[in-house]
């Protein structure tokens, strides 16, 4: 969703010096999804190899719940990003405000496409969404999701992105 306030903004990496990167970027290297070492410093010589990532929102709003405007306001930034070439063949999502963000930012119907931890939905152009809860301190304290949970995420996108 947002960046993290106390490390995306700094480093100008997403996710970086919150809890919820620290699984993210696990399950990527995990994966191959990335070289070197993870240690939430700019200057880590941390690198996604064939992945990016982008927030669907660009703020950290008030209790880090966004309105409608802001997720609205803040689709076209994250629209030129799904077309850029090379397009990706998978969009994996963290959190249902940025399935259906990317959802609508492609065209599709929201009400057609539900999000659910593991759901697979086909995109235009060949590509593949998948949902997964956030990895968020609250998910992963809570059970809702835990880190073996993403991995089998990550690795389905891996196995996606790789055929």
């Amino acid at each position: 969703m947002a960046p993290g306030l106390r490390g995306a903004n700094r480093t100008g990496r997403p996710f970086t010096g919150d809890y919820a990167g620290e699984i993210l970027y696990a399950a990527l290297s995990r994966h191959g999804f990335s070289r070197g070492t993870f240690a939430a410093r700019p200057d880590d010589g941390f690198e996604l190899v064939n992945c990016r990532i982008v927030n669907a929102v660009r703020c950290v709003p008030p209790q880090n719940r966004p309105t409608p405007a802001e997720i609205n306001t803040c689709r076209r930034f994250l629209t030129p990003h799904l077309a850029e070439g090379p397009a990706p063949k998978v969009v994996l999502v963290l959190g249902r405000i940025a399935h259906e963000t990317v959802l609508r930012a492609v065209g599709l119907a929201v009400s057609r496409h539900p999000f659910g931890h593991g759901r697979e939905y086909a995109l235009p152009s060949g590509r593949v969404l998948i949902g997964s809860y956030h990895t968020s301190r609250y998910n992963v304290n809570t059970g809702v999701l835990t880190p073996a949970m993403f991995d089998l995420i990550v690795a389905r996108a891996a196995v996606l992105a790789a055929g």
